[in-house]
């Protein structure tokens, strides 16, 4: 019988079932018939009339072996599973070859997070099954419960070579392959599984994430193209494709492959992002503007956009939107270091010198430990006159950049503003010793100090 034949026999089968229950009508069904009607309710979450058909199945074939192990699946569903242990008990002593009745133990093991004895029952099930492809695939997701990813990629290809259209499986062996870093391998794998299916899109795609993940954007482009041929509406193999050709610089090529996803189904934010991001790249502002406005527009809670939109205006010189669009993404994450740091450099840039810190101190306390953040930190603490909390910083940041001449000439100038000139005199003979080339910083930042007697005539000794 075909699949279309057999979809459509279900569908009369259920018609009929339907009509039944309406009329109170007693119609007969066969039990395989029961069976299907029972695991369509199943699968589509429609308990009540899954109940209904095996209490009716039930009583029209007591004796059916089949219906008795649907209503198994039932109960393991339920997580009643003493019951079901008990009735798989009666069934195998009626039947004790049916691969059914070793899967559904292994299901109620797996319940019981008793994923090796799962495994066991499974082997059983091996022994009398005319589907090993599908029992390989189970034993497969068991070793994934117990994160054994080799054994699992194991079984999933050994389930791929009694199906090789069981594109779940193959998924699965792909990530395997990625959760073990083995992406060189997962390439051969795939090279070899197109050699025998060189019409399967679902491993062309898979082939071209391997090689993205291995930064060659070229060959990732190569096995998108082939995805997208075999499938011209492969939606996720042409977003790929539009991501390698941006990694390539191939910007109209990444906005055009973009457009087709669009076109495919409705456009996602992340589509509009990128776009915007491609157009920016070739020079097409306002273009990059009216895609970043539409994917707020599609997403107001993709703090990415706003991102996108403080960038640009920041690119711009427009430091007041920039401050707008950044306090919008802040609103969406207000723990993300990198928003912080951005809304303290645009703050900074405004002499906005309260927010500022305000800023510098949030994204440190959120994880950043950069050396840019802890000296913008100290020099806008050092603007708004706070000089023992700006070198506490510059102290905080020795400890992770010992001997830095940014972070040195910076404390040589603030102790000296503090009339500390014994500390100051210390760490200047070391940074003229250590870090000569970069007095200028001290100049720069504190041209005062700089004209100072103790300065020049110790720049004097150093420079003879």
């Amino acid at each position: 019988m075909n699949k279309g034949h057999e979809e459509d026999e279900n569908s009369l089968s259920l018609s009929k079932f339907e009509s039944m229950l309406k009329t109170n009508k007693v119609f007969f069904f066969d039990s395989e018939e029961f069976e299907d009607i029972i695991l369509h309710y199943i699968d589509t979450g429609r308990m009540n009339l899954a109940k209904k058909a095996l209490k009716l199945g039930l009583e029209q074939h007591p004796k059916s072996t089949g219906l008795r192990l649907v209503q198994v699946e039932m109960l393991v569903f339920e997580d009643k599973l003493e019951q079901a242990e008990k009735l798989l008990n009666e069934i195998y002593a009626i039947e004790p070859t049916n691969e059914e009745v070793f899967v559904q133990r292994a299901n109620i093991c797996s319940k019981r997070d008793q994923h090796d004895q799962a495994i066991e029952n499974l082997r059983l099930a091996l022994k009398y099954t005319d589907d090993e492809g599908d029992i390989y695939s189970m034993i497969g997701m068991e070793y994934l419960f117990m994160d054994n990813f080799e054994l699992a990629k194991e079984n999933f290809i050994k389930c791929l070579e009694q199906d090789e259209e069981d594109y779940s499986a193959l998924y699965n062996v792909v990530y395997c392959f990625d959760f073990l870093d083995q992406n060189e391998e997962a390439i051969k794998y795939l090279d070899q599984f197109i050699d025998k299916n060189p019409f399967s899109e679902v491993a062309w795609h898979q082939l071209g994430r391997q090689y993205y993940a291995l930064k060659n954007y070229e060959k990732a482009v190569w096995a998108f193209d082939y995805a997208c041929l075999i499938d011209e509406d492969f939606l996720g193999a042409h977003l790929e494709k539009a991501k390698s050709l941006e990694k390539l610089g191939r910007y109209e090529e990444a906005i055009a492959c973009y457009q087709v996803t669009m076109e495919l189904d409705d456009p996602t934010s992340f589509a509009l992002l990128r776009t915007g991001k491609c157009h920016e790249k070739l020079g097409n502002k306002e273009q990059a503007l009216i895609f970043y406005l539409k994917t707020i527009h599609e997403d107001p809670l993709l703090d990415k956009a706003w991102m996108a939109l403080t960038d640009f205006y920041i690119r711009q010189k427009n430091y007041q939107k920039a401050l707008h669009y950044v306090n919008k993404a802040l609103g969406i994450d207000n723990e993300n270091a990198l928003y912080w740091r951005r809304y303290a450099n645009i703050s900074q840039f405004l002499n906005f010198y309260e927010e500022a810190e305000v800023g510098y101190r949030k994204a440190h306390e959120f994880g950043d430990n950069e050396l840019d953040n802890f000296l913008c930190w100290s020099d806008v603490l050092y603007v708004l006159g706070e000089n023992p909390a700006a070198i506490e910083i510059l102290k905080k940041a020795t400890s992770l950049y010992p001997d830095e001449a940014e972070i040195e000439y910076r404390l040589i100038g603030l102790h000296l503003t503090n009339n500390e000139e014994e500390i100051a005199l210390a760490l200047l003979h070391h940074a003229l010793t250590h870090h000569f080339d970069k007095k200028y910083i001290l100049h720069d930042m504190f041209p005062f100090i700089w004209e100072e007697k103790i300065i020049q005539n110790t720049l004097k000794n150093y420079n003879l």
